[in-house]
């Protein structure tokens, strides 16, 4: 079974000034990263700020998507929750032809148990074809999927293929990483720590600052899964202040604002979440185009 590697690109959905979505902008995005040396997109993730999209909207941004990309990079659909009967329901009334996987976060805010993810998964893969790659990121979710089950998910069910894996938590990457099989990918959700987690047998990121890096982010990814350590770790030193940044005020407000700077997009984001303040943007652009940079 084809495996996931490299770089991933977790898209955000650009929005205009009256909160309308802005499809010229998802455009340049897609081109932006495409023509930039990816691996693959993921569409409809967190980032994306899929829970204030309607279902209209989350259609149109699929279409939008496959259009641009003609099939050049493999796409990854978010479709996840805290209600295991609807997400079943969503992944069996949509055409999942152009998608490489489903891309599935754990159950928030109800916090079930290690058993009750377990069960939760069985059933989803047991009511699909669908290849799914499981999203931990206990920060989000209130809950964290410890390695015992992702290992237990991963041995039992052949279309669990892979996990986004983003507790922060390297030893938790190490663990899993360790005791799985060959077939299942351990892709890192994290910027901070992808290196450390690739150059311990990880199959690459799912990244939120290559959107606005891709080239250098994929660069990086390349020479660690070569094991040119010192020349990764020198491309992840010029780039980890703009990672701190753009966590700073929240994802995916930091984000957006350097997209807003690079000229890529806007910065607008739908409530709860705000726009980036004058500093922040102050501070990115100071950090790309200063003397720190050069």
């Amino acid at each position: 079974m084809k495996k996931l590697y490299g770089t991933g690109v977790a898209l955000v959905t650009p929005f205009k000034r009256d909160g309308k979505i802005d499809f010229e902008g998802l455009e340049k995005i897609v081109k932006h990263v495409v023509e930039n040396e990816v691996d693959y997109l993921v569409v409809l993730g967190t980032t994306a700020e899929t829970s204030t999209l309607k279902k209209e909207e989350k259609k149109n941004i699929i279409e939008c998507v496959k259009n641009i990309n003609q099939k050049k990079l493999p796409l990854i659909l978010g479709i996840g929750g805290n209600n295991t009967e609807d997400i079943i329901e969503k992944i069996k009334n949509i055409n999942l032809d152009d998608f490489f996987a489903i891309l599935s976060v754990s159950p928030y805010y109800n916090r079930p148990s290690q058993e009750g993810i377990y069960q939760h998964f069985k059933s989803i893969v047991n009511n699909t074809d669908a290849k799914i790659i499981i999203y931990n990121v206990p920060k989000r979710t209130g809950s964290n999927i410890l390695p015992d089950t992702v290992i237990r998910l991963a041995n039992e069910f052949e279309n669990i293929v892979g996990i986004k894996e983003a507790s922060g938590n390297i030893l938790q990457s190490y663990k899993i990483i360790e005791k799985k099989p060959i077939s299942f990918s351990l892709i890192s959700g994290d910027d901070f720590i992808a290196l450390p987690v690739i150059l311990g047998g990880g199959d690459g990121v799912i990244s939120v600052i290559a959107q606005g890096f891709p080239k250098k982010v994929s660069e990086m990814v390349s020479l660690a899964k070569e094991n040119k350590i010192q020349e990764a770790f020198s491309i992840f030193y010029k780039i980890i202040n703009m990672i701190e940044l753009i966590y700073e005020e929240g994802n995916p407000t930091g984000i957006k604002t350097l997209l807003k700077i690079l000229k890529i997009c806007n910065s607008y984001v739908r409530l709860p979440l705000i726009r980036g303040t004058s500093f922040l943007e102050k501070k990115i652009e100071n950090k790309l185009y200063g003397k720190s940079n050069n």
